[in-house]
């Protein structure tokens, strides 16, 4: 992070949005907009935006895997044909 560059005040970005936004192509690094010298946006281009909602998926669901496993070890968890029965006990779904 270059703080004289990805740190700008909303000022900066409102009266100069285009180049900062070549900025943000440019370096694929976000910027962080500031409101009275206190962090209060975080701008950066979607391209950047979408591999972090990939690796956050993928964060989240090796942590689901990993919760399911954990739980499986601790006798946490029932078959899943007694689930079924359950729900379809429950509704009135026949077999």
């Amino acid at each position: 992070m270059d703080i004289t560059k990805d740190i700008q005040p909303m000022t900066t970005f409102r009266n100069h949005s285009a180049a900062i936004m070549q900025h943000l192509k440019d370096t694929q690094r976000p910027v962080i907009l500031t409101v009275n010298g206190r962090a209060a946006a975080v701008v950066q281009d979607a391209e950047a935006y979408q591999r972090l909602l990939d690796l956050a998926a993928e964060a989240s669901a090796a942590e689901g895997i990993r919760q399911g496993r954990e739980d499986l070890r601790a006798g946490r968890s029932l078959p899943a044909r007694q689930i079924f029965d359950e729900i379809r006990g429950e509704h009135g779904i026949p077999r």
